[in-house]
């Protein structure tokens, strides 16, 4: 078992790893909308805040061998369903014809106040 802490500027920030490889899988810890190479926390439209954080997802996962198309499943917490379409709309443009398994979990209110967190995994 390998973990991954750190991928460019992304980092874990607490007790966990941003993912952790066993054989040929990958397990990607919840990705927020913050900027691979400044650190910020990038707050915006629910799409662009999906989208960034997809885009996090794909970099990890990248880091150790894997791509977006080998993701098997996906979790998207969400803090109101009234954003699902939204994120839907985002979802399938980032994706196109790959169509993993996703469960989208509302919630009250995520960490640090954003409107999603992401999190994957994925065959290498």
């Amino acid at each position: 078992m390998k973990s991954i802490f750190e991928v460019g500027n992304l980092k874990s920030n607490g007790h966990y790893a941003l993912a952790t490889v066993r054989n040929d899988t990958v397990y990607v810890s919840g990705q927020f909308a913050i900027d691979p190479i400044t650190r910020e926390k990038k707050y915006g439209t629910i799409e662009e805040e999906t989208l960034q954080a997809l885009k996090n997802v794909e970099m990890i996962l990248e880091s150790v061998g894997s791509k977006k198309d080998q993701i098997l499943r996906m979790t998207l917490y969400i803090p109101n369903v009234k954003l699902w379409d939204k994120v839907d709309a985002v979802y399938k443009k980032f994706f196109s014809e790959h169509k993993p398994a996703r469960t989208v979990v509302p919630t009250n209110e995520l960490h640090f106040g954003f409107k999603i967190e992401i999190e994957a995994i994925a065959y290498i």
